[in-house]
């Protein structure tokens, strides 16, 4: 068993061991230089005997002060306070025991900041007051020496004994080390790091029983495998059961992976991507939908209102005057419309994007059918924070259109969408203003044996297409992208994908299906 740990050990850690066996209380510096060894290369060593308790390494840390330049300088010509108080005494002298600041701050040469922060020490110590911007000097002022003041004599202290240990400072000098530690300036510290070494049983062992140093190979080259040299070389021995560092790899973040792979599958479908803005008019976003300006999610309480811009410029006036008669009677639809005085200056306002299918009918507006489009972006509503929802989330928005287009193709479309994703999914009526044979989709949920709705889809009513001149048949989608994520990495609350989360992000594979059903 030693012969083992004997052979695996490397050649600093056996250069190391060697040293400390003569030498106990060697530095690293002065075992780095007596065995020829990079200083980070004993430091490295010293851990890993320690990890193999072949020895136990003691860190000790230790804080050195030296005056800074500020503090040099402070040191030559003397500390603000004392400048002032040099400059009272030969005010004094003069036979001027009262002058004023401006006369003090010139011939102390400080600045006003430098005099105002003295003031507080002058007073303290009882060497000068102040009278109506007047100082005067006290008779303890008079009598200090300048040179015997503790401050003084501490900066030299530091100045002769260069990098001070801070716990080797005299205890005569503990009270001015406590005033000066608001002066952090006049100071530089820094930390250094101390070691003692104590050999183990296990290391003691080892040395008995002797430590040949010799070179090892560790990788072989193509001319030693040619010459065959590589027969008289010693190789060190490896533990293949030691433990390895962890790697953790760069990789996509799961939303935004299952965004790429929905753009993936729709483009594999044939469908063409369109992007848009987020800020929209509520024209685009509800009333070309059909959407009722009454509706109770045109509301504020759910839906972001921008104030600036205050208002959006209206496609159009033909089209808007269509879209006005689809609201208000039917239009040629046939239908009856809401039955309600419709308002231009409403459809005008700015909003936050409530889902993407304002960018779908835009789409129908500047594209001939027939065609197939899909984008995917970010919404915004007003929903309270919760573990399933989001003020702002992210769908994907899709539109067919064709004369053979019908509600059998859409639901064919949707199944091999979701198949493609690994989902098992079925779909439910529902209703939505802007279409009819309306459904929700839903994935089944194996762990929770319960199913989840994602998002609706339909085929667009006539009322939306008519103003637009589309005769053909158009089927929409809209489906929520956030909890396909949280389906696929096993997420109970949706606010975990936005979350700064590094162990989470760490643990998921790097796979492209994180998860299938």
């Amino acid at each position: 068993m030693l012969d083992k740990i004997k052979n695996e050990l490397h050649l600093y850690e056996k250069k190391f061991l060697k040293e400390l066996s003569e030498d106990i209380n060697a530095t690293p510096e002065e075992i780095a230089e007596r065995q020829d060894m990079p200083l980070k290369a004993v430091t490295s060593a010293a851990g890993m005997l320690a990890s193999k308790d072949i020895i136990t390494v003691d860190k000790f840390s230790t804080e050195n002060i030296s005056l800074s330049e500020e503090g040099e300088e402070y040191l030559a010509n003397g500390l603000p306070e004392h400048r002032i108080l040099k400059a009272l005494q030969d005010f004094s002298s003069e036979g001027k025991d009262v002058v004023s600041l401006d006369e003090t701050i010139e011939r102390a040469g400080v600045s006003k900041q430098q005099m105002n922060f003295s003031m507080g020490i002058l007073m303290r110590n009882r060497w000068a007051k102040i009278d109506k911007g007047n100082l005067s000097i006290s008779e303890d002022g008079k009598n200090v020496d300048l040179n015997e003041l503790p401050q003084v004599k501490y900066l030299q202290f530091i100045k002769d004994n260069k990098q001070v240990p801070s716990d080797s400072i005299p205890e005569e000098y503990d009270e001015v080390k406590k005033e000066f530690t608001k002066r952090k300036d006049l100071f530089n510290i820094t930390v250094t790091q101390d070691f003692k070494y104590k050999i183990n049983e296990l290391g003691q062992e080892i040395i008995d029983d002797g430590i040949e140093i010799q070179d090892e190979a560790t990788q072989l080259t193509h001319e030693q495998l040619k010459t065959g040299s590589w027969k008289n070389l010693h190789y060190r021995g490896y533990d293949i059961n030691a433990s390895a560092p962890n790697y953790f790899p760069g990789k996509v973040h799961p939303l935004q992976q299952t965004i790429e792979e929905i753009r993936s599958i729709f483009i594999d479908l044939g469908f063409d991507e369109a992007k848009g803005n987020i800020l929209e008019s509520a024209f685009w976003n509800f009333d070309m939908l059909f959407q009722p300006q009454d509706h109770a999610a045109r509301e504020m309480q759910d839906t972001f209102y921008v104030s600036n811009p205050p208002i959006a410029d209206l496609p159009g006036e033909n089209l808007v005057e269509k879209t006005k008669a689809e609201h208000e009677t039917g239009g040629n639809t046939g239908s009856k419309g809401w039955q309600y005085k419709w308002d231009v200056e409403v459809a005008k306002q700015m909003v936050l994007r409530t889902h993407t299918t304002g960018l779908s009918v835009r789409y129908l507006s500047e594209h001939e059918p027939p065609l197939k489009m899909f984008s995917v972006g970010r919404v915004f509503r007003r929903e309270t924070l919760d573990y399933k929802h989001l003020p702002e989330f992210h769908q994907v928005e899709g539109i067919v259109a064709g004369d053979d287009m019908s509600f059998k193709n859409l639901l064919g479309i949707l199944k091999e969408f979701y198949k493609k994703l690994g989902f098992k999914v079925r779909f439910r009526p529902a209703y939505f203003p802007y279409t009819y044979l309306s459904v929700e989709s839903e994935i089944y949920v194996p762990e929770k044996k319960s199913w989840m709705e994602l998002g609706g889809s339909g085929m667009f009513r006539p009322e939306v297409l008519e103003p637009l001149g589309i005769k053909t048949q158009v089927a929409a989608f809209g489906l929520g992208i956030e909890r396909l994520a949280m389906m696929r990495c096993n997420v109970d609350d949706i606010r975990q994908l936005y979350q700064s989360d590094i162990g989470w992000l760490r643990q998921l594979p790097v796979t492209k299906n994180i998860k299938s059903f």
